[in-house]
């Protein structure tokens, strides 16, 4: 019975920590607003606070001072747009997962974190 209950509650953490950090399959293409109907809106380049609120501030802290993942206040001048990239799709050592924010976003996002100086 309490080997169960270990093993429930364990499975449990680590479903819930995957979806913290990114590892939950978010449906963005339902517009919520729209009765749920799907849309073709895509993320303008103001949206990068938007996508980083949404997949990286659970880790990172909604003021980038960092929690579980490191601080990116000054990431900028620490890494380049591409060295930001290529971190985003391969992820990063010590528990940054790939792949958290992907295609455009990921530019996006990239963009908006090397401006952090």
């Amino acid at each position: 019975m309490k080997k169960k209950l270990l093993t429930l509650l364990l499975g449990t953490s680590l479903v819930m920590g995957l979806a913290a950090c990114g590892g939950g399959d978010d449906d963005t293409s339902k517009d919520k607003d729209n009765g749920g109907t799907d849309t073709t809106e895509t993320a303008s380049a103001g949206d990068a606070q938007k996508i980083y609120d949404q997949k990286c501030s659970s880790c990172h802290g909604g003021d980038l001072k960092g929690g579980m993942g490191p601080d990116l206040t000054k990431v900028g001048s620490r890494y380049s747009k591409d060295e930001i990239l290529d971190i985003l799709k391969n992820g990063k050592s010590g528990g940054m997962p790939a792949n958290v924010v992907t295609g455009d976003d990921a530019d996006k996002v990239a963009d908006w974190l090397a401006a952090k100086k």
